[in-house]
């Protein structure tokens, strides 16, 4: 019996049940009141139409506490529950993004959603009726479908990756789910298959494997993927007894252009040079942008240094061409270093570092020319590591020392300033200049660090000076370029004034002429900045640089020291003494002191004092030393 017809039985048996009881007590009623028999047919009447009026009227308001009551509503519940459960799938069924076929169990399909219709281009006409086969791309063969319903068979469900093909032919990877469905005997009856285009996410794998193995910018292969090809080149090399090359270029003065230009145009040119790069390298060469504005060419078959040699003045000759680059037309050269295989090195890594030892070499003897490597390369660059690590302790344990060499008016011939030098008291290597360390400090980021340890010690040291009674009118304390283009040296400056009470007038800060001129809108606002603090300003080395006559007009600056390599060749150096002569006569006719470094004979300190130079340092009137070791009352004499 079905639901609906036990729910009918209930009611029925309890309207009966209700019309008994009703006209039983009413029957004996209507006898206890009416003896007249006419009275009581007429009211056993009214009694009648009362009960139909009244079960109609409780039948239609109680009807659902009725079914509560008798347990007839959950029935009907379930019914109207299962009927918008399937109003429901229906509808997901066809909003579902995922297409969905169901097939009976011949495997015929028999129902489709509009997903499928979308995803395959196949109308569901042409769908139905059909077996799923329709779909194969043909990149499986039958021990894959043979797996497939073998798993389904076995447990029911089967999911994984599979090619189909749609209507257009296009073949696409689509992820897949297939679970069999059985009645209430456990046969199966039907199949439903439900499944995903999975084309966007295999090409973003794609694209996102292509991105771990190639620069973004340039779509050159990256550091990662041009040393896997060198691992492959040199086992290649190694089987056929042949041999390799890399070139390491470097593009020199890469960042006056992201400076000045900005860093859009900077990856520009970063992109025109790998286009150059690929028309000059064809076959046989792997060309790869290891980073910055560093590129690499891997070189199979290559049997002598020569050959690399060769190729590293082809990248040298066409970087010389104008590169046209957003309405700009830049010019750039490079620096090529070259490392060989297996003369150099016998691996990948080794490969790389020693052709990086050689582009520093190339770097260090003047920029826009290669090097090849050399064993004294690698001992350098051991060198420089250890260097370097050493100089990270020296500064924790407190190794660098500050020396003072003494500056000299030229005209009283008398010590009036010292200007302050970094020296490291190594353990093992003992005294070290600055020439060993700093170049390797301003590579490492530790060249900052330095400065600032330099200025809080010369301030510190001039304060007891002052305390002592020393007449110095001022310290000239070195800052790099490095420091001197973060906006933190005003606040660097300020609190090493304010530390040390040291009167901001006797402190005079140096820096060089390429630091000003790379940048000068920075430089310049650095200098005004500076300026408010009341010291001075000095620009060192001058002349060896491109200074602009309209940009140091604008500079703050109190004072030109010439370069020592233009001093050297005084008094006899026709070249050098025009350039001085024409320094110094630039600084008077702007009102600033002219200081000259590097003097080291009476002949040179006479020659500068004829020309009207106002101070004057060098080995002559006194070398580098510690505070305690100057001589205040020396004034050697200039004129005999």
């Amino acid at each position: 019996m079905s639901v609906s017809s036990r729910d009918a039985l209930r009611t029925a048996l309890l309207y009966g049940l209700l019309a008994v009881f009703w006209l039983l007590v009413t029957d004996h009623l209507l006898n206890s009141y009416f003896d007249d028999s006419a009275q009581l047919v007429r009211w056993q009447q009214v009694n009648g139409y009362v009960f139909a009026l009244f079960s109609a009227v409780l039948i239609f308001f109680a009807r659902a506490r009725l079914f509560d009551f008798l347990g007839m509503n959950p029935g009907l519940k379930r019914q109207l529950q299962d009927r918008e459960r399937l109003r429901q799938a229906a509808v997901v069924f066809d909003c579902t993004r995922e297409g969905v076929l169901v097939s009976d169990s011949r495997g015929v399909i028999v129902h489709v959603n509009r997903a499928l219709v979308e995803i395959t281009g196949y109308p569901a006409e042409e769908v139905l009726g059909r077996r799923p086969n329709m779909f194969k791309s043909g990149r499986h063969g039958p021990a894959f479908y043979q797996a497939m319903f073998k798993t389904i068979d076995e447990r029911g469900e089967w999911h994984g990756e599979i090619w189909n093909r749609r209507k257009s032919g296009e073949i696409y990877p689509q992820w897949q789910t297939v679970r069999a469905i059985t009645d209430d005997k456990g046969q199966v009856s039907h199949y439903v298959a439900v499944f995903s285009d999975i084309s966007a996410i295999k090409n973003s794998q794609t694209e996102l494997a292509r991105l771990v193995h190639h620069d973004p910018l340039t779509d050159l292969p990256n550091r990662l993927l041009f040393t896997d090809r060198t691992e492959q080149a040199l086992a290649s090399a190694q089987r056929h007894q042949t041999g390799c090359a890399l070139l390491m270029i470097d593009l020199d003065h890469f960042k006056i252009i992201n400076d000045s230009l900005g860093h859009n145009v900077g990856d520009l040119l970063l992109k025109a040079v790998a286009e150059r790069l690929l028309r000059v390298f064809g076959k046989g060469f792997t060309v790869a942008r290891l980073g910055g504005d560093e590129f690499a060419v891997l070189v199979d078959s290559c049997e002598h240094a020569s050959q690399a040699a060769g190729l590293a003045q082809q990248v040298l000759e066409v970087m010389k061409g104008p590169f046209d680059v957003d309405r700009h037309q830049l010019f750039i050269s490079a620096s090529v270093g070259i490392s060989v295989f297996p003369g150099d090195a016998l691996n990948a890594e080794q490969l790389l570092r020693n052709a990086d030892s050689a582009l520093f070499k190339a770097k260090s003897s003047g920029r826009e020319g290669y090097a090849l490597y050399t064993e004294e390369l690698t001992a350098h660059a051991q060198y420089r590591v250890e260097v370097a690590s050493d100089l990270r302790r020296a500064l924790e344990q407190h190794e660098l020392r500050v020396y003072y060499q003494p500056v000299h008016n030229l005209k009283t011939s008398r010590l009036i300033g010292v200007e302050a030098l970094v020296r490291w008291e190594h353990p093992l290597r003992g005294l070290l200049s600055p020439g060993e360390f700093i170049p390797i400090a301003e590579r490492t980021g530790l060249i900052a660090e330095i400065d600032a340890w330099v200025l809080e010690q010369a301030c510190w040291q001039m304060v007891q000076w002052q305390a002592a009674g020393v007449e110095l009118s001022f310290v000239a304390v070195n800052i790099s370029s490095r420091l001197f283009a973060r906006p933190e040296l005003f606040s660097l400056v300020s609190t090493v004034l304010a530390d040390t009470g040291l009167d901001p007038a006797l402190l005079e800060l140096e820096v060089t002429e390429s630091a000003v001129m790379d940048n000068s809108q920075v430089a310049l606002e650095q200098m005004h900045r500076l300026r408010v603090l009341g010291l001075r300003l000095a620009i060192d080395d001058f002349g060896t640089g491109f200074s602009s006559l309209l940009r140091l007009k604008r500079l703050p600056v109190q004072k030109l020291k010439i370069d020592q390599g233009f001093v050297a060749g005084l008094p006899g150096d026709n070249d050098d003494v025009a350039i001085v002569r024409a320094v110094i006569a630039l600084g008077q006719s702007m009102g600033l002191e002219v200081h000259a470094e590097g003097i080291e004979q009476v002949e040179q300190a006479q020659f500068l004092l004829d020309l009207d130079c106002n101070l004057g340092q060098g080995y002559w009137f006194g070398r580098p030393m510690p505070a305690k070791d100057l001589d205040w009352q020396r004034a050697p004499a200039i004129r005999p």
